[in-house]
């Protein structure tokens, strides 16, 4: 199986399954003589473990991260920072009921049509448990960003039919963890709560919106063609479980603008280059130009559900699958620290692609 490896000069290579031993994560090309407090680590990826609330998949992860190499006395050796993470909850024998059947927008068939076999339990390497190891590396790349002064949010700001409507500088991006939603509207985050508990009593799923926001990043960060900044972000977001859709700047909604309302008008103060107004998004010809990096992804309702579905089965035989197992009712409130790993690693890459062209 290739695709396991993202990035170039900071560069990371995921492994493990679900209901394996463990999953885990090894850095390559971190810079020597980085801080890493490891208790950062870990407080990444209690925002993304399962069990944290009522309205997310109640498999019991502690999700402690194990490193193996790459620090010592507290700071990055140059050499590779390998991650490991213990599974310690797995139920396979919730799985034992599709080990033959393809489940309905799953990675069941896709999986069985490239390799002609399958982990079937939870999902094996398909599972959105791969992104624990991510979430690990991110805090890393984060840490890294934060010597340059760069900060990543993301947040919730639609589930189901439920939208926010506002954009994040009218939001006190502070509040993002002060509810389970990861909503920094406190209003509407108690009832996109109520609403996901409602789905979830249902035996059914539902989709949602995540908004992320960059600020302080240096501009010149980017390749002029096929690794433009928005691109590898793009790619970036979409190998995220469950991502549908990725748009920067004004996005679809800029379709409707004309080029004198849309173009960002420079203006320089203090030394300091900025645009008026944002529509770029933070980047222009695929490379970054100081101003907030902004965008958003939709993510799809979570493919298993409790009330029986017609499918077939390897030999290609109508069955009946239903939905067993533990599992997320609305992805979102769990990708929001997905989408920020993503990003900083992402950017992480980036800055030192950057670094390097200026040697």
């Amino acid at each position: 199986m290739a695709g396991n490896t993202f990035g170039q000069h900071f560069r990371i290579t995921t492994f493990g399954e679900s209901h394996g031993r463990a999953i885990g994560v090894i850095i390559d090309g971190c810079p020597a003589g980085l801080d890493v407090e490891e208790d950062f680590i870990q407080q990444e990826l209690a925002r993304r473990r399962p069990g944290q609330s009522k309205i997310v998949t109640q498999r019991k992860e502690a999700d402690r991260a194990e490193v193996l190499s790459g620090l010592f006395e507290g700071k990055t050796t140059g050499t590779p920072i390998s991650m490991v993470i213990y599974n310690a909850d797995a139920r396979s024998k919730d799985y034992s009921h599709i080990a033959d059947k393809f489940r309905p927008s799953h990675a069941d068939y896709t999986y069985h049509a490239k390799w002609g076999r399958r982990d079937y339990r939870g999902g094996g390497r398909s599972s959105a448990r791969e992104t624990a190891a991510r979430v690990a590396a991110g805090a890393i790349a984060k840490l890294l960003l934060q010597t340059e002064g760069v900060d990543i949010k993301a947040y919730v700001s639609q589930v189901g039919h439920m939208a926010l409507g506002k954009s994040h500088q009218s939001l006190d991006l502070s509040r993002i963890e002060d509810n389970p939603v990861r909503c920094p509207d406190p209003a509407m985050a108690e009832q996109m709560e109520a609403y996901i508990k409602e789905v979830r009593k249902a035996g059914d799923t539902v989709g949602g919106v995540v908004n992320a926001v960059i600020s302080g990043c240096p501009p010149g960060l980017g390749e002029p063609a096929f690794d433009k900044l928005h691109a590898d972000l793009a790619k970036a977001m979409l190998s995220i479980n469950a991502c549908k859709g990725f748009e920067y700047g004004s996005g679809f909604e800029g379709v409707a603008m004309r080029g004198s309302e849309h173009n960002d008008v420079f203006r320089q103060e203090g030394g300091r280059i900025y645009t008026e107004t944002n529509h770029s998004g933070g980047i222009q010809g695929g490379i970054s130009n100081g101003m907030d990096i902004y965008f958003r992804l939709a993510f799809k309702p979570v493919a298993t559900i409790v009330p029986a579905q017609d499918s077939i089965n390897e030999a290609g035989a109508s069955v009946t699958v239903e939905g067993k197992g533990r599992h997320d009712p609305c992805v979102v409130p769990r990708a929001v620290p997905i989408v920020e790993a993503m990003a900083a690693l992402t950017l992480a890459d980036h800055l030192l692609r950057q670094r390097m062209a200026k040697v």
